[in-house]
């Protein structure tokens, strides 16, 4: 009797412990999510339109609606830490979109997957709202009505398009998948104002941060409502070949360059996957989701309609790359290579706003000028996003010797790099560019016009005492080497006094052409004689009485000037010397520079 109700006992605990165990079984947690923000990007510091990073909501549990009841909605909306600049489609609607269990696009070569296609939904609410089948895993949304959304601009001040930082996805119906399953949810299209944020300082580079609310008719709790989905580093380092010096009374001698260098392996982008070097316009769907395409185009699938939705997601153009020349001087035009010449990407100039074919994008272009300033636009068609690359485009700088109507002006020109476009479209907008750029470029010299000049000293000339100077100046641009021949006047400078009083005003000279010279003595003064010729007149006043020094400013490079300081007449004491030249060596043998900013031939003095 004893072992018999120890036995009922017992019977009675294990049927305890079952029923805890049963009811244990049955019970469905609850609808949880988890946000993951997959692999970040890095985006471009000087960008006002770039791609963050998809966020992805995995949820289980919950409770699947039941037989054809409506299934519950969902209010979902982002906020990034930054103005969110997802391009505008039709009103407040934008590119921005919301997508449940990763819905594949239609594929005509599989006819069994019929229903297998992207549907989106472009009204307030959520559009029709599909009904439970009161069983696990839901309703399937690859057979859904709607299976993306489009998702709306929030603006944070009324009347202020510009202070949004935030999209909202209104009446997303969510149908919980119970156990046996799990249901992703995935934001993607959302593109940032990293220039707003900047890089920052120290060694962590700034983050995209964005924060993530669902609410609704029943609970929908989120466990990590903070993602990042970039990390902000400037994208650009542009160089260039260095202030080249030009002569004026010469032609150009040597082509220039200017280079852009990624400073990230995908800070250079194609605009599209189908951009390619013979068909750099051409567009093909990026529409699978997650897939990264590395290229300035997020997810887009052309098929879409309603709400200009099948642009959704479409960059306006590649990665462009603007070089500004400023200050070109007079007479002076430029020309850019079409493509670039050299690098480990592909560029073409951008003409009407579309980039060449890489075969026909041979030669060069003349830039056309506004005021003295023009401008370069090349665009990436092919690009490695595994390598840090550059392209490097030549440059010509083209003008006419033509000293006596003093063109080319004298002036140094500058040039600077970025990004392009430039814009000044901080916020969302329907009609800026994507991307689109803040400017960050700085100007440094790129070349300049100098005169073609000879500054001559002699540092002592008398006509005082009974002495006289006589003086020559010489145009050497006459030889048997072929040099091209100069022509110029000498202005000379009197420094000293003559007799106690000021010294005489400078003087100009006639022009002096090539195998001429000037010659004159201070007592009696004297003119130009020109290869060939006689001596033209006595054009050169004389200066009696004058002793000091004397600087001759002459407007061509091979002058050369001598002295001869005697009694009058010469019959008695004479001293000549070489009048030196105040000017850098035009050939750069010695190294030097000067006072004078000109460059001559200094010979070996």
């Amino acid at each position: 009797m004893v072992t018999f109700r120890k036995s009922l006992l017992l019977l009675a605990i294990v049927a305890m412990m079952a029923a805890a165990g049963s009811a244990q079984v049955g019970t469905t947690p609850p609808l949880t999510c988890t946000a993951n923000a997959g692999v970040p990007p890095i985006v471009r510091a000087e960008g006002l339109a770039e791609l963050v990073g998809d966020v992805v909501l995995q949820c289980t549990g919950g409770i699947p609606t039941l037989l054809d009841q409506p299934v519950p909605r969902v209010n979902f909306r982002v906020f990034l830490n930054t103005t969110v600049t997802s391009k505008l489609l039709s009103g407040s609607w934008n590119e921005a979109l919301l997508m449940i269990d990763e819905p594949q696009y239609d594929n005509p070569a599989t006819p069994q997957d019929e229903g297998n296609g992207q549907r989106i939904c472009t009204q307030v609410g959520g559009c029709t709202a599909p009904l439970g089948i009161g069983k696990e895993p839901g309703i399937n949304y690859k057979y859904a009505d709607y299976n993306v959304w489009q998702g709306m601009r929030v603006t944070n001040n009324v009347g202020d398009p510009n202070s949004g930082n935030t999209v909202e996805w209104l009446g997303v119906p969510v149908d919980p998948p119970g156990t046996q399953a799990v249901r992703i949810i995935r934001i993607t299209n959302i593109r940032a104002n990293a220039a707003e944020r900047g890089i920052g300082s120290g060694l962590i580079p700034t983050q995209l941060t964005m924060f993530i609310s669902a609410t609704g008719s029943t609970g929908f709790p989120i466990t990590n409502p903070t993602v990042q989905v970039g990390f902000i580093q400037a994208g650009l380092d542009f160089s260039a070949s260095g202030n080249v010096n030009y002569l004026q009374c010469e032609y150009p001698d040597s082509n220039q360059w200017v280079r852009f260098t990624e400073r990230f392996a995908t800070a250079f982008k194609r605009r599209n996957i189908a951009t390619a070097l013979e068909s750099p316009t051409a567009l093909a769907d990026q529409n699978i989701p997650g897939a990264i395409y590395n290229t300035e185009t997020g997810f887009y699938n052309s098929a879409f309609s309603g709400n200009n939705t099948q642009l959704a997601g479409l960059a306006t153009q590649g990665t462009q790359l603007l070089a500004t020349f400023k200050n070109i001087p007079d007479g002076v035009t430029i020309s850019v290579s079409n493509r670039n010449t050299g690098g480990g990407d592909y560029a073409t100039l951008a003409t009407s706003g579309s980039p060449l074919p890489w075969s026909s994008a041979t030669g060069w272009t003349q830039l056309s000028q506004s005021g003295n300033q023009a401008s370069a636009v090349w665009e990436i068609i092919g690009d490695n996003s595994v390598s840090n690359d550059y392209v490097e485009f030549g440059v010509q700088v083209n003008y006419t010797p033509n000293q006596g109507a003093g063109l080319p002006s004298l002036d140094q020109a500058t040039v600077a790099g970025s990004y392009a476009p430039l814009s000044t479209v901080t916020g969302a907008s329907s009609s800026a560019p994507v991307p689109r750029f803040v400017d960050t470029a700085e100007d440094q010299p790129y070349f300049e016009i100098i005169s073609c000049a000879t500054n001559l000293l002699w540092p002592y000339v008398t006509n005082q005492a009974g002495f006289d100077t006589g003086m020559v100046i010489s145009n050497t641009s006459m030889d048997p080497f072929g040099t091209v021949g100069q022509t110029g006047a000498c202005t000379i400078n009197y420094y000293g006094n003559s007799d106690g009083d000021a010294p005489p005003a400078s003087q100009t000279t006639p022009e002096i052409g090539p195998g001429g010279y000037a010659i004159w003595s201070l007592y009696n003064g004297g003119g130009v004689k020109n290869y060939g010729e006689a001596l033209g007149g006595m054009d050169i006043a004389a200066t009696q009485g004058f002793e000091g020094y004397v600087i001759a400013q002459c407007a061509f490079q091979y002058a050369h000037g001598y002295a001869f300081v005697s009694d009058l007449g010469a019959s008695k004491v004479a001293q000549g010397y070489v009048a030196l030249i105040l000017d850098e060596d035009m050939f750069g043998f010695h190294g030097n520079s000067s006072r004078t900013g000109s460059k001559s031939e200094p010979l070996n003095q």
